[in-house]
């Protein structure tokens, strides 16, 4: 095995000095995402083309190092947390976007954050559906990964409904593109099983996108409930009238506490509840669905309908939303961010149990998520310092988890599995299912190099890395580049 800096000599050639970081105060950046797993890479390297993943990629399994791609960092279940070293390749710098409106299509580099690919839309009065709440930071490399949604995917679908094709370097270095622009192509869906493998199975280099026409008009509803029940009951009284909203969010009053304390967006302090309902299209008869939708709201319990009439107003609703998660430092230094999916009926007992799970573990939860799919984002608020505190938050969201699979539900809408849930899939899965999915990784990545010891549950090895990697994490040490030289590397495994 070459040393690590010979490695760093090798890389530099590749990429330039200025694409790769080996230092330990760089490389603590990159240890984490938005979950609250930990572990650092030796190496992270910003490559601007397929070719360059390729080139990496080869160097890495020559070395006989794990490597890992690399978003924006916003994931929430440690998919691209490093816990066993090696290589991040960080997608940051691919960043090119190419709109063919006639077709309603967009071809776009991972890199590209998801919010810049519809202002890039907008000119040609198109953009791209799936709006995940931290759209204006994700990126569409990682959106693929993750097979991500977002409040307006009710409607519309998520990620995999929207990726028509895909450019591709294998765990071997190759080079493969999947799908195209036509709506259909023969032989196998490798575009959908790359979607949502959280880059297990390749790295992404170039995503074909469907994009879609801006909606004519479009109207928002906050309706104000006196609980996290009634606004429950309300969601599946309006869909089951046969109403078909563009999205339906909820947020119960811890959350709603959190977000009026840091962007002011107009929520009711006193609500035990508000949903935030978008419904769009054509300009003719969209009053009359949102007459429709708030007569039911009113039926289920709201004592209060706001409808904002200027588009400020809509916006300002919609950043309170989209803000909620980072709003919860007003109430807590950490979250804990869960999500679970039930069937819609289910939401109102799942959310008592959410509420007895709080108290049994003595912790606050809030509660923001997307109600029109039962896609629930219980947020359990404390300090990660305290590690006994830490180890009480992580039984109380397992313990949701397994509320949401007894009442038909899964352990994932849209955040993945990673690293924090992989160990929860026998929950889910039987062990042949499992054994089906361990085969198909295997195909593509048979020497587990590519993303290691995530999604799947986890080996012995795996777990034994890790907890080294986190012990040497907690002893500071700082490497520059003449001391790379003169301790003769240090060890990648």
């Amino acid at each position: 095995m070459r040393n690590k800096s010979r490695l760093v000599h090798e890389l530099e050639r590749l990429l330039g000095p200025r694409s790769v970081l080996f230092q330990d105060q760089d490389l603590a950046l990159y240890e984490y995402d938005g979950s609250i797993e930990r572990g650092r890479p030796d190496l992270v390297v910003f490559p601007r083309t397929a070719e360059n993943v390729s080139a990496i990629v080869k160097i890495a399994n020559r070395e006989g190092l794990p490597f890992q791609p690399r978003g924006a960092g916003t994931g929430l279940s440690g998919g691209t947390v490093a816990d066993q070293g090696g290589i991040t390749i960080a997608m940051s710098r691919m960043k090119q976007i190419e709109i063919d409106a006639p077709n309603l299509r967009a071809i776009v580099q991972p890199g590209v954050v998801n919010h810049d690919l519809s202002i890039a839309a907008a000119p040609f009065g198109l953009y791209y559906v799936p709006d995940p709440s931290s759209q204006k930071a994700c990126s569409i490399g990682g959106n693929v990964a993750e097979n991500a949604g977002g409040p307006h995917c009710l409607a519309y679908g998520v990620t995999t409904n929207h990726v028509l094709g895909l450019q591709v370097v294998l765990p071997d270095g190759e080079i493969i593109e999947t799908g195209g622009a036509a709506l259909d192509t023969p032989g196998y869906d490798l575009t959908g099983l790359f979607v949502g493998s959280e880059g297990t199975l390749g790295i992404v280099t170039q995503i074909i996108v469907r994009l879609v026409p801006l909606p004519e008009a479009v109207r928002t509803l906050l309706a104000v409930f006196p609980s996290v029940e009634t606004a429950s009951n309300a969601v599946s009284a309006v869909i089951a009238a046969g109403n078909e909203p563009a999205a339906m969010e909820m947020m119960d009053n811890t959350a709603i506490q959190a977000v009026e304390a840091a962007k002011h967006a107009g929520y009711p302090l006193d609500a035990g509840a508000v949903l935030l309902i978008d419904v769009e299209g054509v300009r003719e008869g969209l009053d009359e669905l949102v007459a429709q939708i708030s007569d039911i709201c009113r039926a289920e319990g709201a004592y209060e309908i706001r409808i904002p009439q200027m588009a400020e107003e809509r916006e300002k609703l919609w950043s309170g939303r989209k803000g909620a998660f980072g709003a919860m430092g007003r109430l807590a230094p950490s979250y804990y961010v869960q999500d679970g999916v039930v069937p819609r009926t289910q939401v109102p007992a799942i959310l008592r149990k959410i509420g007895e799970i709080a108290q049994k573990y003595e912790v606050r939860i809030a509660n923001v998520f997307h109600a029109g799919d039962g896609n629930l984002h219980p947020l359990i608020l404390f300090d990660e310092r305290d590690e006994l505190l830490t180890q009480r938050v992580i039984q109380a969201g397992n313990e949701i988890i397994r509320e949401c699979i007894n009442v038909g539900g899964s352990i994932t809408g849209e955040h993945g599995v990673g690293i924090e849930k992989r160990d929860l899939m026998a929950l889910m899965f039987s062990p042949v299912d499992l054994q089906v999915m361990a085969r198909i990784k295997a195909l593509f990545n048979p020497d587990n190099r590519l993303n290691p010891c995530k999604l799947l549950p986890a080996t012995k090895s795996c777990i034994e890395v890790s907890a080294k990697r986190r012990a040497a994490m907690r002893k500071p040490l700082a490497v520059g580049a003449r001391e790379l030289e003169s301790i003769g590397g240090l060890p990648i495994p």
